[in-house]
């Protein structure tokens, strides 16, 4: 269970000015199909931008002899192990294989979350509490609300290893973002050239949107063919 590697600091501004939108467009230029999460949604609307490197957890149907051995110590825990990892800045991410009829977190381990810095959350499954988690500032994405335990349905099998959550494959230290949009996940070597690139991206769509609202037409103007460029150029000379 290999610790995350923090993501860069500057990666992390640009990508925390962009959106999700033009991120999962970046990267499906740049030939990365499948990134974006269609079902995980934020519970508190007011707090759900956050960027981070990806500390990943794999769960499985339950079964009862392993649940007996977690619980009597002879297994370790490996939820409470993935938690215990956890470090300022990190994404957790839990594969849930979809189940909502399970919860991995409530309230009181958002709250230790939140403490420990933790950037966000992401399930593709259910949290307890939904209601008071919706309260902490915090940014938790997930796909449903359930007050059963998480061995009433799932276990932890692995801690750091590739995941699948909601049809998205994820590696230990992938740059892992979200916003109102949904969830993108970026490949870990491909953070810094994406960045730059989605950075470039939103400033030409304030220019583009700022000429829109001043009544250019859209042909020409987005997509910006070779004129709307050079005043864009211009533009940004100053």
């Amino acid at each position: 269970m290999s610790a995350t590697v923090p993501l860069e600091p500057a990666i992390r501004n640009m990508l925390m000015k962009s959106a999700v939108p033009t991120v999962v467009s970046t990267l499906w230029k740049n030939g990365y199909k499948n990134t974006f999460m269609f079902r995980p949604r934020a519970l508190n609307s007011n707090c759900n931008k956050f960027v981070g490197a990806a500390l990943t957890v794999r769960t499985i149907a339950a079964r009862e002899d392993v649940v007996s051995a977690i619980a009597g110590g002879s297994s370790p825990n490996l939820q409470a192990a993935a938690v215990d990892q956890l470090k300022a800045g990190d994404v957790l991410v839990v594969a849930m294989g979809g189940e909502t009829r399970t919860a991995f977190m409530g309230d009181i381990m958002t709250t230790y979350m939140k403490g420990v810095g933790v950037s966000g959350v992401v399930l593709d499954g259910s949290v307890s509490d939904a209601a008071a988690i919706a309260q902490i500032e915090m940014p938790v994405f997930c796909t449903g609300n359930a007050a059963t335990p998480l061995t009433s349905h799932r276990m932890v099998v692995d801690v750091n290893g590739p995941v699948e959550c909601d049809g998205v494959a994820v590696y230990c230290g992938d740059v892992v973002m979200g916003d109102a949009n949904g969830i993108v996940v970026i490949p870990r070597h491909m953070a810094a050239e994406v960045a730059r690139i989605a950075s470039e991206r939103e400033v030409l769509e304030e220019f583009v949107i700022s000429k829109v609202r001043d009544g250019a037409p859209l042909s020409g103007t987005y997509p910006p063919n070779e004129k709307t460029m050079a005043e864009f150029d211009k533009w940004r000379a100053g």
